[in-house]
């Protein structure tokens, strides 16, 4: 076949890639949705959407509906949006540049160094936290646990400590969407109940998770704030059942209240 078109020929875009321009547009829709969202996390339900982005209603309910299936977004019980679970996994590789774990990484070694145990660090995502870091044990028996992975708030250390860093209503409003699936027979089931354990966890500083989201395993947890003094993450030890030794119990407290805190001191200290 001979090629009829002159090399020095000017194509244009849209010519050489006509199928991907046309769906630029629409592309350009869901990220501006997209963007909203992640610029107000939490705070815009599907009306107050609706009324900051250019589009008819219709398409903006469409919109939506597509990002919450893919897992872009996640709908709160209040009826908001927050960025969703597989928008952290895919980003999983950039959190490296991240204040968060940059900023965290020196302490949680050197917590996984004193106490010899896994040390997982998460940040909120829906309803549940994300792993953003994780550092095993150096002893034999190590958690199935792995970075992006999404747990529930009512079943674990990092999860207990968040909701207990935030304002008493923000805390039941989210509390009171929950399922409260049980994990293990230790899983709190009874919302009261749970209500009551947030209140000691404020009071001690600190949260504990007695085999709640896996059998065998015990974790300590405690959350980290930013310059502005906002909850964005939390830092827990997780202590297989075997190695775990009540005498430490103080020790292990102590620990991850200190290592919340030189976070927190540390993110203070990043200069945007």
């Amino acid at each position: 076949m001979v090629n009829t078109m002159n090399e020095h020929t000017a194509v244009s875009p849209a010519e050489a890639f006509g199928p991907a321009v046309q769906g630029t547009a629409s592309f350009s829709k869901f990220m501006t949705v997209l963007q909203v969202i992640g610029d107000h996390p939490g705070k815009l339900d599907i009306a107050q959407l609706t009324a900051k982005v250019p589009f008819p209603r219709a398409t903006t309910y469409r919109i939506v509906a597509g990002l919450v299936a893919e897992g872009l977004i996640m709908q709160n019980p209040d009826g908001s949006y927050t960025l969703g679970y597989r928008l952290i996994q895919l980003a999983s590789k950039s959190w490296e540049a991240s204040d968060i774990r940059t900023a965290a990484r020196p302490f949680i070694e050197a917590l996984r160094n004193a106490t010899k145990e896994t040390v997982h660090l998460a940040v909120p995502s829906g309803n549940g936290m994300a792993y953003i870091d994780k550092l095993e044990s150096p002893n034999a028996v190590r958690m199935m646990t792995r970075i992006g992975a999404r747990v529930e708030f009512h079943s674990t250390s990092v999860g207990k400590a968040y909701l207990a860093s935030l304002p008493e209503e923000r805390t039941r409003q989210i509390i009171a969407g929950l399922e409260f699936r049980p994990f293990t027979e230790f899983t709190f089931t009874d919302r009261d109940l749970f209500l009551e354990e947030i209140r000691k966890t404020r009071e001690r500083g600190y949260s504990y998770d007695h085999e709640e989201n896996e059998r065998d395993i015990r974790c300590f947890g405690s959350a980290i704030y930013d310059r502005s003094g906002e909850p964005v993450a939390g830092v827990s030890i997780s202590i297989p059942l075997y190695r775990y030794d009540e005498n430490r119990h103080a020790d292990y407290a102590r620990m991850i209240r200190e290592t919340a805190a030189s976070i927190t001191q540390s993110l203070a200290a990043v200069v945007k």
